[in-house]
């Protein structure tokens, strides 16, 4: 038997090995891949999951132009189109012959 509470949908938690904001739910964060639910009844049912939205992209900095600089901003936003949240998830530079690949990918998870 299984002492683990069950977790409300959308209650958030922090993580103990990054200190990220995660779901409660979440058996492995998604920012370190730190397990954490090491306690729990493997008989359970199984978290179904699956990506959403994967978005894949990559910039290239052309030979001989002054360098440039990059913010990576997520934002997300209500079925009305209204703001919920914005955050620069990160910053850099690009110098010349340089290049940077970005992977977004939204997962949905089954409580």
């Amino acid at each position: 038997m299984s002492t683990a509470r069950p977790a409300s949908p959308g209650k958030s938690r922090i993580c103990p090995h990054c200190r990220s904001k995660i779901l409660e739910s979440a058996k492995i964060c998604p920012a370190c891949k730190g397990h954490l639910r090491f306690g729990e009844s493997s008989t359970g049912p199984a978290v179904a999951s699956f990506s959403a939205l994967q978005v894949e992209g990559t910039i290239r900095h052309p030979a001989n132009a002054s360098p440039w600089e990059y913010s990576v901003v997520i934002t997300i936003r209500n079925q009305r189109g209204e703001e919920i949240t914005r955050q620069v998830v990160g910053i850099g530079s690009l110098q010349s012959h340089e290049a940077r690949s970005f992977d977004v990918s939204v997962e949905v998870f089954t409580p």
